[in-house]
């Protein structure tokens, strides 16, 4: 099972559309796909129509006394299931804090999962914690949407820190410009030429599309309703390009 996380210290940067888009397109493909839920704000969950709860909450999941079988929900869509979100999410830090192995917790939650996906794609709340830290050590590759402005390139810039502080060397970051309105001259300005210790940045841009913020409105991935606008192609184009660098990474 390869693990993704839609990640980024700064919020509103479009981590929860990117989430539930390319699980949607992994899903179509055949893929047996699951999205983990993790932000306990719900989006993802809202978008599939699931009610974030959890029955004895993260806490619960943590510490075994709720089998993630018995949470799993099925989505609309074939091959697609959700793990949900909880509003207790909000205390894992304090629940994890307190474990032997504090950032292994997640791994041994989600062992008994690693024969039954091909993917797990999870949406991750705005911030650098434990939880974080649990996420990093799970995932193959961490997604990183990026908005083409200023304090965004500054919060990946310090996510980039914080991976070569802590010697982070195998895990992946795969950023990308999201948001993108070349209406904007500075947006045009940075997505031309990044600075270049973003240079890994993947080729694909999402633009800014109203077409993505209907997703609430429609509660559904964005290729169900409108999948041949220029925003939902781009979507296709992005997880195209991610799998070629799983590929790549498996070399």
């Amino acid at each position: 099972m390869k693990i993704l996380a839609s990640y980024n210290i700064k919020g509103g940067v479009g981590k929860t559309a990117a989430a539930v888009n390319l699980a949607y397109l992994a899903a179509r493909e055949g893929a047996r796909t699951l999205i983990w839920d993790l932000d306990p704000q719900g989006a993802s969950s809202f978008y599939l129509r699931i009610k974030p709860k959890i029955k004895g909450g993260g806490k619960g999941l943590l510490r075994g006394n709720r089998s993630l079988h018995d949470a799993i929900k099925g989505s609309d869509y074939s091959n697609l299931d959700l793990l949900p979100a909880d509003f207790s999410y909000r205390k894992l830090e304090l629940i994890l804090d307190g474990r032997k192995n504090p950032r292994r917790q997640l791994r041994k939650v989600l062992k008994p999962l690693r024969n039954e996906y091909d993917y797990l794609i999870i949406d991750c709340a705005p911030s650098i914690s434990l939880l974080s830290e649990n996420v990093f050590e799970i995932s193959d590759a961490l997604l990183v949407p990026t908005i083409p402005t200023t304090l965004a390139l500054r919060t990946l810039s310090k996510l980039i820190d914080f991976q070569n502080k802590h010697r982070l060397n195998s895990l992946i970051l795969l950023p990308f410009f999201c948001m993108v309105d070349r209406r904007k001259t500075l947006h045009r300005l940075i997505v031309e030429r990044p600075p270049n210790k973003l240079s890994g940045m993947l080729k694909t841009q999402i633009p800014y599309a109203s077409e993505v913020e209907k997703m609430g409105e429609y509660r559904a991935p964005l290729a169900t309703y409108a999948g041949r606008t220029r925003a939902a192609l781009a979507f296709e184009a992005l997880w195209s390009e991610v799998k070629d660098a799983l590929v790549i990474m498996q070399r």
